[in-house]
């Protein structure tokens, strides 16, 4: 008596899926993603433009309206078309350290970042995507600030002695400086979100830091 056996049909195999492994470029475009993906993120980076422009211009303004005035304060009366343009650096550090508390600590406070560790289990690159990230955008945002506040602010004071072009001596360095100035405080903004984990604790240090102390 012989057996049969009858022969084994092995379904075809499916397209192999890719492997895919954890970089430092994807950790990096996912944090980008992310930033852009916040109403939050116009607004604010919106808000620190427009505080370093308006601001400027109003110094700028205000500096044309008065000269000659004998009730001038004298600090005020030796300004020069950079310190004028640049003004507004004030006001748009607490806009642009909020942003960056918000970057990291926002997501502790939602939860999210439960996901972004599942996904990224070491979290030091995630860390140093996100104040890469945030402060590069702050890094342009500055700069672009100041260029155009300068920019329409040594137009209104031209023709006074606050007047200055690009081609003066520390012109474009300070304009640099004070771009690189924004853009490490959205660092600090940054760790102080990852290390407090809270919004509400984040910006408080980050005010008393950036205000109250100094």
């Amino acid at each position: 008596m012989s057996t049969l056996t009858a022969p084994v049909e092995t379904a075809p195999a499916g397209p192999a899926r890719p492997a895919y492994r954890v970089t430092g470029r994807r950790v990096l475009s996912s944090e980008w993603a992310k930033l852009w993906s916040l109403r939050s993120t116009w607004i604010t980076l919106g808000l620190g433009l427009l505080f370093l422009v308006a601001f400027g211009l109003i110094a700028s303004s205000r500096y044309k309206s008065g000269i000659g005035s004998a009730h001038m304060d004298p600090d005020f009366a030796a300004s020069t078309a950079v310190s004028l343009s640049l003004f507004g650096t004030h006001f748009a550090q607490l806009a642009v350290g909020v942003l960056g508390v918000l970057v990291t600590a926002g997501e502790y406070s939602t939860g999210m970042i439960r996901s972004t560790f599942a996904a990224v289990p070491r979290r030091l690159p995630v860390l140093w995507s996100k104040a890469a990230t945030f402060g590069l955008v702050a890094l342009v945002v500055g700069l672009l600030g100041a260029f155009v506040a300068f920019g329409f602010g040594s137009g209104i004071v031209s023709g006074t002695p606050a007047a200055m072009s690009l081609t003066h001596a520390g012109v474009v360095r300070s304009l640099l400086g004070a771009g690189l100035y924004l853009g490490l405080v959205g660092v600090i903004g940054t760790a102080l979100g990852a290390l407090l984990r809270s919004v509400a604790g984040g910006i408080s240090v980050l005010v008393a830091t950036l205000m109250l102390i100094p």
